[in-house]
């Protein structure tokens, strides 16, 4: 005789009782392996050895569950481990339902301490000084390039990256009621200006004589709507449930295929796992032929340079400090070697980050 919905239900309602019980008896673990780390003055967070469990568990899986929804599931079941053993506090863009915000969640797990922030540079002050172990901050998009204010941070920071973060961005248009967008109801529109430019092309054809005006944030933006009347915002579907808009314009970005990465910043320098990044800062002496001088160790070992930018160094005019990302850990042979290299021939150098290369977003 085939199964009913009520003999389904009674089997889910037994395996729940053995995922509760389960999920306790991990945490159990975790809590204990807090105390060896307390005992031996080590950090909580170990991004390293949470990326190969990451990829054993995906190895593990033989479906249904997707590979997305496995790793969402365990980005909350990570961070309750990390909370029996000590509550972790990130600082983020804020405020709440920002696309950093969004990110943060997407690392740590909702359950996590979250501190908004109103500046980048606030975000660094936060986990310098211990009021926060840990930041996420935006650094590069696909479409409008470098986030320059991030990368000028570093130079004068002890803080280095332990992960990156990589999330997709799309942009929804958020009134306060559902309305039809020729209605003329929609006065004004607030948004980042990088919301604006990655949705130029959508408000020319269907918003052309609106408002529109900057905000910090999108999600700044989302909450100016919903406190303003004749007032929409582009901004995140979280940002729409968080202040209680509706969506009356669903992605209207120009570009589908919208990329921002994330870098979480703390104190810990993760251990090597097979998979990595490594971000170095130099700066070079101002003559002819120094920047091919200081890169040709990586092609003569073979190492894959991913990433290139400048900065003016704000110390001297004219001169500039260089961003670089290789594929590897610092603590690689082939690595070790070519920093030695360069070295010889910069000002000035340091690594601020080996950390596990991301997979994707949650």
């Amino acid at each position: 005789m085939p199964k009913t919905i009520d003999d389904y239900r009674k089997t889910i309602d037994e395996l729940d009782e053995k995922i509760v019980g389960l999920l306790n008896l991990r945490l159990t673990a975790a809590r204990e392996i807090g105390k060896i780390k307390a005992d031996q003055n080590e950090p909580v967070l170990d991004n390293s050895r949470e990326t190969k469990l990451m990829q054993r568990l995906d190895s593990l899986n033989t479906g249904p569950l997707t590979a997305n929804s496995l790793k969402c599931i365990y980005a909350d079941i990570i961070t309750a481990s990390r909370e029996i053993q000590k509550p972790q506090r990130v600082a983020f863009l804020g405020p709440e339902a920002t696309h950093t915000h969004i990110a943060s969640m997407t690392h740590f797990g909702r359950s996590a301490k979250f501190v908004d922030q109103s500046g980048i540079e606030n975000i660094f002050r936060e986990v310098e000084k211990g009021a926060c172990e840990f930041g996420v901050v935006p650094v590069e998009n696909s479409i409008e390039g470098t986030v320059n204010h991030t990368l000028d941070l570093f130079v004068e920071t002890e803080l280095t990256i332990g992960a990156e973060i990589y999330k997709n961005i799309s942009h929804d248009l958020l009134f306060s009621k559902d309305v039809d967008i020729r209605s003329g109801e929609i006065k004004t529109i607030y948004s980042h200006p990088h919301a604006f430019a990655q949705c130029r092309n959508w408000l020319r054809d269907n918003l052309p004589d609106v408002t529109t005006i900057d905000c910090p944030s999108t999600a700044l933006a989302a909450r100016k709507a919903s406190q303003e009347q004749g007032t929409a915002a582009i901004a995140s579907p979280e940002a729409a449930r968080t202040y209680d808009l509706q969506i009356v314009a669903a992605k209207i970005e120009d570009q589908p295929r919208n990329m921002t990465r994330f870098l979480v910043i703390g104190k810990e320098k993760p251990a090597a796992t097979g998979h990595d990044r490594t971000s170095l800062l130099f700066v070079t002496a101002h003559m002819p032929g120094a920047l091919h001088k200081v890169l040709q160790p990586l092609a003569e070992l073979g190492i894959n340079m991913v990433k290139l930018e400048s900065r003016p160094s704000r110390r001297e005019n004219w001169n500039y400090c260089f961003f670089v990302d290789l594929e590897g850990h610092i603590k690689d042979e082939k690595i070790q070697g070519a920093v030695e290299k360069m070295k010889k021939h910069c000002m000035f150098l340091k690594c601020f980050g080996s950390y596990p290369r991301s997979s994707g977003e949650c």
